[in-house]
């Protein structure tokens, strides 16, 4: 359908929709053609370059500022500003220091991860066909400007609003903007400025999914201006907490909680004992930030950006960093066979009369069936277009109409002029069920053909049927022309099953990911491929069955089966659906513009770099191979990362948390504070060093070999028991400093900095894993760097500047070896502790 122009002078306020073409180019400043190259440069800088350029230096701005945000690095400005009002100019001096490192080494950190995330992005942008110059090219969508003519076609999502100058066959989804879910067809057309948008034919909508046919759109609005860029500025909307963010969230809360009562207890007593209220109150802030792992965001972005990093190395394209998490929380996996389980290069083997018999006929009829389409591209079409060429045969027939593929027919419709000039030859090829169910055949031929079809199925052919109707010729033809068919015979399609599949799948299920194959093929075939896989095909469920299955009865169900074959992509949904309600997290492997929805309601979508751009857009992961074994090692990189990110929560909650009790509890037996307030902050900022490099750190075969989700009561536990268990020791510490050395305050203040420090790098050592810790190796960044901190700390008293500004005084020989003998100690009992710990919650 190509654009005419109507002639209709339209007022310069009306909207677009209501332009025809002519004046649709008038006001983008454009043609049919399209801009020249020159010209979209030109145009760029307005719409989109000088944002971009902006953007960089805006965004490292805000992530610098961002590293202001954390209510604790306020409380120590706000902490340093009290000091400096005071006059207590070494105490503000040493806070603002401190507060300066952490800010600058998490800004560096996470500016490192968002470059690494940003290319990673670059390579995962949407492309868009664009005429330029009068030449169709690929652009990045960002590119788009107003005045640009797109090409879309099937599986492409429109980067821009804009009017229809050609169409055929051109169906969209538009349900994130309509609330609209089944296609709508677009034309061109003018409309009255009053249409409402779920009725604006002649126009496409930024967002929508197209889902067969082809169309020329001329860009009217790009970015902000759009629909959809409207609705999210007005909306600012932001997107549901995945599992990752809901587990830090609550997290914090916990935390809040200690931290809030903890201050409080120490504040409270210290002013009870008479202490001078700003000594007390600095002390009490830096126990609030020795308890906190204020370094969480800063660790959170790089140990994901490391493995979004090391993922991509794999073949494993990260698209949200959340995803990373959920990636490895999986356990189980619904995929479609087609090249996962088998080859992904079906090839036309056979063409086959109704009886069985090969066929030119038929092979005919399909060729001009599939060379003609215009609608969703398929590699059943090409191999059938390949198989026809390679047999030297070419279609003459002039195409009259198309009635496009869809999900519900599963049949495509080409109707062709064929030399007959009072009718037209209808041809119509898709899923043998459907084809057969059109045809007017008489019982006895149907359950022959039907036979056939279940033997090749069985065999593991997939098997499409072809039918015939010749009518008289009409403008126009519907789906209500599909009917009274002559069927014609079968196209027999080979995809072979890939060699390693099996052992693929075996190693998935190992991981602990169970794999349900969820395919739109026949039912035989389907159990065929899942035999040859190990996989058990009894359990199998048909779209026709989960039809009439009830919601609340198909969890259940869903979980038992192994294989569901025939399945529509509203079906896929319910499926991915019904298993998480039975608490599974459940990932879905798809490209097809009819996986879009399953992509979006999985707890991780993946795709791949070859998908459509509606399943790309709706996935969390993207595979450049679409193989299990891929796959399986991206989610093993996943819980290794996300392994690492807990690592940093349970050290730092753990050991930090006995620490600081301890001293608070202290407070109420000593006559002095167990450690000025600068002494504290040193404290948690060096022993955040090695944390720093948590992302290198080795994990576990065992942690890697079963799924991982956030759980924070598990937290909480870790952090009592290795909490009390600091707490006992360092009370038994207390004691012998007193008691046994009798060291007066600023010696009692020095040892237990360096105890501190000594002890928390051993937690690090021995909490970072589950296994006895010298049966685990460290990464020799974490192990390089405790060290690096163990000389400084025990160093620092005997620096004359170190000394001066943190009050540190310089120990005895026997009393730095009795301090790494009490780290010794502490090391010792909390591998003990571990090992009963892990013991108990196996």
């Amino acid at each position: 359908m190509e654009a005419k122009n109507s002639g209709l002078r339209t007022p310069a306020s009306a909207p677009y929709w209501s332009w025809d073409t002519a004046t649709a180019c008038v006001r983008t400043g454009s043609s049919l053609s399209g801009l020249g190259s020159s010209e979209a440069r030109a145009r760029l800088p307005k719409e989109a370059r000088a944002m971009s350029r902006a953007s960089g230096a805006a965004g490292d701005l805000r992530l610098l500022g961002r590293q202001f945000e954390s209510p604790l690095v306020l409380i120590l400005l706000f902490a340093s500003t009290v000091a400096a009002v005071v006059h207590e100019w070494t105490e503000a001096s040493i806070i603002l220091v401190i507060v300066a490192g952490s800010t600058l080494l998490g800004f560096a950190q996470e500016w490192r991860a968002s470059r690494a995330l940003a290319d990673l992005h670059a390579r995962l942008a949407l492309k868009t066909r664009v005429l330029r110059d009068g030449v169709v090219v690929e652009a990045p969508a960002s590119e788009i400007v107003r005045g640009d003519v797109i090409v879309l076609s099937a599986g492409n999502l429109a980067p821009a609003d804009g009017v229809i100058i050609s169409s055929r066959d051109f169906l969209v989804t538009e349900a994130s903007l309509t609330g609209e879910s089944f296609p709508v067809e677009k034309m061109v057309g003018v409309l009255a400025p009053t249409t409402p948008l779920p009725q604006r034919s002649n126009c496409v909508l930024a967002g929508a999914s197209v889902r067969s046919g082809e169309a020329r759109v001329l860009v009217v609005e790009t970015g902000k201006t759009t629909v959809i860029g409207a609705v999210a500025a007005g909306l600012q909307a932001h997107a549901p907490e995945t599992e990752f963010q809901k587990g830090l969230r609550r997290f914090g809360y916990l935390l809040l909680r200690v931290v809030v009562v903890l201050v409080l207890f120490v504040l409270i007593i210290n002013q009870a004992l008479g202490r001078p209220f700003l000594e007390s109150l600095l002390f009490s802030v830096a126990l609030a930030v020795g308890l906190s792992p204020e370094l969480l965001p800063a660790i959170v972005s790089v140990t994901l950006a490391a493995g979004a990093r090391r993922m991509a190395r794999r073949g494993v394209l990260v698209r949200h960093l959340e995803a990373i998490e959920n990636l490895g929380g999986i356990d189980l996996l619904c995929t479609d066979k087609t090249g996962t389980l088998t080859q992904g290069c079906a090839s036309l083997s056979e063409a086959l009369d109704a009886d069985g018999v090969v066929s030119a006929r038929v092979m005919a009829l399909a060729l001009a069936n599939s060379s003609l389409e215009t609608g969703i591209e398929n590699p059943l079409d090409q191999a059938v277009v390949a198989a026809g060429n390679a047999a030297g045969l070419s279609v003459t027939w002039q195409k009259l109409d198309e009635i496009p593929y869809d999900f519900q027919r599963k049949r495509l419709t080409i109707v062709v002029d064929d030399g007959d000039d009072e009718s037209a030859l209808i041809i119509s090829k898709g899923a043998f069920r459907e084809i057969i169910d059109i045809c007017a055949i008489d019982s006895g031929k149907k359950r022959a053909a039907e036979a056939l079809f279940q033997t090749y199925s069985e065999a593991g052919s997939r098997v499409l049927g072809v039918a015939t109707r010749r009518m008289p010729r009409v403008q126009r033809y519907a789906r209500s022309d599909e009917c009274d068919m002559h069927f014609e015979g079968f196209l027999k399609f080979e995809d072979p099953i890939k060699s390693d599949a099996k052992a693929a799948l075996e190693a998935m299920m190992s991981a602990g990911v169970g794999v349900k194959i969820v395919t739109g093929d026949n039912r035989y075939v389907a159990a065929h491929v899942a035999e040859a896989m190990g996989i058990d095909p009894h359990m199998l469920i048909t779209g026709e069955q989960l039809a009439e299955i009830a919601p609340d009865a198909l969890a259940p169900l869903a979980e038992r089966a192994n294989v569901f074959a025939e399945i529509d992509p509203q079906q896929k949904q319910r499926i991915v659906t019904a298993l998480q309600r039975r608490g599974h997290a459940v990932g879905f492997l798809g490209d097809g513009v009819n996986d879009a929805p399953s992509l979006h309601a999985a707890d991780v979508g993946i795709s791949v770099e070859g998908g459509v751009d509606v399943a790309r857009e709706a996935a969390d992961i993207i595979l450049l191979e679409r193989d299990l074994g891929v796959l399986k090692q991206g989610i093993e990189d996943g819980r290794r990362t996300f392994a690492n990110t807990l690592k940093y929560i349970c050290i730092t909650t753990g050991s930090s948390f006995g620490n600081m009790v301890s001293m608070a509890a202290a407070t109420l037996v000593l006559p002095f504070l167990p450690m000025t307030a600068a002494q504290v902050l040193l404290t948690n900022v060096l022993t955040d060093l090695p944390l720093m490099a948590i992302a290198t750190d080795n994990v576990d075969a065992e942690r890697t070999g079963r799924p991982l989700r956030w759980r924070v009561g598990q937290i909480q536990s870790f952090m009592l028991v290795f909490g009390l268990l600091s707490s006992v020791f360092d009370v038994l510490t207390f004691w012998f400093l007193r008691q046994v050395w009798h060291v007066g305050e600023h010696m009692f203040q020095t040892l237990w900095f360096v105890i501190s420090v000594l002890t928390e790098v051993a937690a690090i050592l021995v909490l970072r894993t589950q296994r006895q810790s010298w049966k685990s190796a460290p990464s020799r960044w974490i192990l390089a760097i405790s060290a690096a901190v163990a000389a400084v700390t025990v160093a620092a008293p005997f620096v004359g500047t170190l000394a001066v500004w943190f009050l540190l005084t310089p120990p005895s020989v026997w009393l730095v070896a009795a301090a790494f003998a009490i780290a010794l100690g502490y090391a010792l009992s909390t591998e003990a502790a571990k090992y009963w710990y892990y013991r108990r919650h196996a």
